[in-house]
């Protein structure tokens, strides 16, 4: 039995390969809180019901699994990124309910950024 780490990261590594983008994606933990507190944000908004709303779903996976990655590899305790994914969500949430232009365009590329998980 994998351990949860190992499992994670080789589920990230699965979902990265999935993507296969012309050049590697390199993000920083700062935006892949802010991808995840985004997407997390558009998903509870929109719901599961369109085929958008599943879209953001797998995008919010993705991006929560890259942020809890990288959390770990920077050795942040994992309530720390739990704590800033959150206050992510909770920030996009606000900035998405009042159609925050900024915000919006993040969640386009945010989702984007995301590869497909069909």
């Amino acid at each position: 039995m994998l351990s949860f780490p190992l499992a994670l990261a080789t589920m990230v590594a699965t979902l990265q390969a999935a993507s296969t983008p012309a050049t590697p994606l390199v993000v920083s933990y700062g935006d892949a809180v802010l991808c995840a507190g985004v997407t997390q944000a558009g998903s509870e908004l929109e719901g599961n019901e369109t085929a958008r709303g599943r879209r953001l779903f797998d995008a919010a996976l993705y991006w929560s699994l890259t942020t809890i990655q990288l959390g770990q590899a920077s050795g942040r305790p994992p309530i720390q990124t739990e704590r800033d994914m959150t206050n992510a969500r909770i920030r996009s949430v606000r900035d998405l309910s009042q159609r925050e232009s900024r915000m919006s365009e993040r969640l386009e590329s945010c989702m984007k950024s995301a590869p497909s998980l069909n």
